[in-house]
């Protein structure tokens, strides 16, 4: 009872507060409840679990067979179906991992060998099959996860050479983070696919995912750099200044002192950096890597499925947001946790 009472005056201090609130409250009510409705007919009550394209056709609903029919492709990509259970495996290793270490109690220095052990292992089970045929969500998790664990380090140490009291490292630094950050990140995957191997010798040749992935982790190492360095400019200059009275040397100061301060004020936009460089690998499939984004379109190309882009697009949208709203959630854990608490 008591429940009920706080949830209708909570709604009332929300929604009817006063007559123009009222209004517009009812009003997109009836907007969401016409929308809502019309989605439940198409994508539940009308739509097509079970046939082939001609059903799906003659239906007024959407097509979920063809997503049934695609599945594995959309998923998956061009890797040898006899031996699918390795990319399943490795998927299911990492996102075992990923959530046991969700919990702050377990950030420890054996997590870090857990997870080198944990992506070797994800790493022979993908090499199952050579990298050219390597595709789907474990392509797109691969290009993101790894791109953003070793872009965060690199941004730290480009945050700090470009607060470095040594002109060169300094001038380095910021003359990186500037051009990366001057240009898409399509032409840098477009400079590591076709320009980079020109300057190779000659026989020698770097897969092409390989150098794909080297182009994402430092085109966000470039971003990661600036947000880090907000971080570091909202500590205090007291803060290295008590470091020093206290006879910490600068590695010290950094270690103990400014970063734990720096990475805690800008958790936010880390992880909104973060979110942003998992939906931005799908710009891969302008150099022929069949991730999310490419198999999904390729799918559409069968002359049997054609005209259900609406229905494959999104399919791969509900696999993006779900990794992009847990992120986001993810961050606001963080935030609780490090910032709210410690105020």
């Amino acid at each position: 009872m008591k429940q009920s009472l706080a949830f209708a005056k909570w709604v009332k201090k929300s929604f009817l507060k006063n007559s123009k609130q009222t209004f517009l409250s009812i009003i997109l009510l009836c907007l969401i409840s016409i929308v809502l409705e019309k989605l439940l007919y198409w994508l539940f009550l009308n739509s097509v679990w079970l046939g082939d394209a001609n059903a799906c056709r003659e239906a007024s609903g959407a097509c979920l067979s063809f997503i049934r029919e695609k599945f594995v492709f959309i998923l998956f990509g061009l890797y040898p179906r006899e031996i699918l259970w390795r990319p399943i495996l490795a998927m299911i290793l990492f996102l075992t991992l990923l959530f046991y270490s969700l919990k702050f109690e377990r950030w420890n220095k054996s997590l870090v060998v857990v997870w080198l052990f944990n992506m070797g292992t994800c790493t022979w089970l993908m090499y199952g099959a050579p990298s050219d045929k390597w595709g789907g969500l474990p392509l797109t998790l691969i290009l993101s996860s790894v791109g953003i664990f070793i872009s965060y380090p690199l941004g730290i140490l480009l945050a700090l050479g470009r607060r470095s009291s040594l002109p060169i490292i300094r001038v380095f630094c910021v003359c990186y983070i500037e051009l990366i950050r001057g240009v898409p990140l399509i032409s840098v995957l477009f400079m590591a696919s076709v320009l980079f191997p020109l300057f190779l010798p000659e026989g020698m040749i770097i897969p092409k995912l390989l150098r794909a992935q080297v182009a994402i982790i430092l085109f966000a190492a470039a971003y990661m750099a600036e947000v880090v360095r907000g971080g570091l400019a909202a500590v205090e200059k007291g803060q290295i200044e008590a470091a020093q009275s206290l006879g910490l040397n600068y590695y010290q100061s950094m270690r103990f002192i400014v970063l734990p301060q720096a990475l805690k004020y800008v958790i936010a936009p880390t992880i909104n950096t973060a979110i942003g460089m998992f939906k931005d690998t799908s710009l891969v499939a302008i150099i022929a890597l069949f991730d999310l984004s490419l198999t999904t379109k390729t799918a559409l190309k069968d002359p049997d499925w054609l005209g259900f882009s609406v229905e494959a697009y999104l399919f791969a949208s509900i696999i993006y947001f779900i990794f992009c709203f847990s992120m986001g959630r993810y961050s606001l854990a963080l935030e609780k946790k490090f910032v709210e608490n410690k105020a």
